[in-house]
């Protein structure tokens, strides 16, 4: 069974990025949505963790988030794929469940 993780919180006000990254199985897709993106830009605390999942598990970021909070997607952590909003519904769809880390 496939899950796609959604994580919402920036890493430096919560923990549910690193707790998703605990939890998730390989093979699953996270993606980060609203201020959950701040979480993949280069160069952070937890960005060796991310950038390890990528080996195992797909990892996402909302491109249009990205935009909204003036984040360049050119410090977004290498592996990690930018998608639009058609491409997060197609996640959704395409996995068993989502899972939401608040």
């Amino acid at each position: 069974m496939t899950t796609l993780h959604t994580v919402n919180k920036s890493p430096f006000e919560k923990n549910s990025l690193s707790i998703c990254l605990d939890y998730a199985k390989e093979g699953s897709s996270i993606l980060l949505i609203e201020d959950g993106v701040y979480g993949a830009m280069q160069g952070t605390t937890n960005s060796d963790a991310l950038k390890a999942a990528t080996g195992t598990r797909k990892v996402f970021v909302l491109s249009a988030d990205l935009k909204l909070r003036g984040l360049s997607q050119d410090k977004v952590i290498e592996g990690i794929e930018m998608v639009d909003y058609a491409g997060f519904v197609e996640l959704a769809a395409s996995n068993d469940k989502v899972q939401a880390w608040l």
